[in-house]
C-alpha cells in the first residue's frame, strides 16, 4: 500500500529529515513563524486544548541567558542559531476551553479543575504539538535543531513562570555546513508493534 504523501514530502517531513547542529546566517522572519504556526494549529490534541506555548529567544541579551542555562554541548548550537524557540507547556490551557472546546465548555472544570490533571494532559499534548512544530519548521523548508539537554528549572526561572513549563529548545534555521550527523539507525516495524 502506497501513502498518499507524494514521495518528495515524505521527504522533506520525514526521511531526508534530521536534527541540524549548523546554520547559516540567514534570518528566520516572524512572518515565517506566523506561517509554521498558521499550519500546525490544526494537529489535534485532547478536548482541543492546545497547551504548547512558543518563546522566541531573539533579543541578544535573552539569548545569553539561554544559553548559560543549556548543557555544555548545546551551547554553542544555541548562541549561533538564527532563531531559538523555547516550547513550553500551559499548565493553565484549560482557562481558553471554552473558546476552543465551545461544544463541551464545561470540561474545564468537569475534567480540567485539578492541577494534576492539567499538568499531565498538558505535557502530553504540547508534546504532541512540539512535534507538529518541528514537522512545520520542515515544511516551511527551513532546519530544526530540538533538544532537551538544559537546566529545565533555570529555563523555568528565567523566562517563564509557575504555570509554563519547558519542554524544549528548538534551533531554527537553514542548515548551514555539515550540519547532519548520519543517520542512526531505526527500530523494525516488528520491534515496536504487537498485535493484541
Amino acid at each position: 500500500m502506497s501513502l498518499v504523501l507524494d514521495s518528495a514530502a515524505q521527504d522533506l517531513l520525514f526521511r531526508e529529515a534530521r536534527t541540524a547542529n549548523t546554520f547559516t546566517d540567514e534570518p528566520v522572519t516572524d512572518e515565517q513563524v506566523q506561517a509554521i504556526y498558521d499550519l500546525v494549529k490544526y494537529g489535534p490534541t485532547a478536548y482541543n486544548q492546545s497547551p504548547l506555548r512558543i518563546v522566541l529567544v531573539r533579543s541578544a541579551e535573552a539569548r545569553e541567558r539561554l544559553v548559560n542555562c543549556m548543557s555544555e554541548g548545546n551551547r554553542a548550537k544555541t548562541a549561533a542559531a538564527p532563531l531559538v524557540a523555547i516550547l513550553v507547556a500551559d499548565n493553565e490551557f484549560h482557562e481558553e476551553l471554552p473558546h476552543l472546546f465551545p461544544h463541551f465548555p464545561q470540561a474545564k472544570e468537569l475534567i480540567f479543575s485539578e492541577r494534576p490533571v492539567r499538568e499531565a494532559s498538558a505535557q502530553v499534548n504540547a508534546s504532541l504539538q512540539a512535534a507538529y512544530f518541528i514537522m512545520g519548521i520542515r515544511a516551511a523548508g527551513l532546519a530544526a535543531g530540538p533538544m532537551n539537554g538544559m537546566d529545565y528549572a533555570a529555563v523555568q526561572k528565567e523566562f517563564l513562570d509557575d504555570d509554563h513549563v519547558p519542554l524544549m529548545v528548538v534551533n531554527i534555521g537553514k542548515p548551514g555546513p555539515d550540519a547532519w550527523h548520519p543517520r542512526s539507525p531505526r527500530l523494525r516495524y516488528d520491534e515496536i508493534v504487537t498485535t493484541v
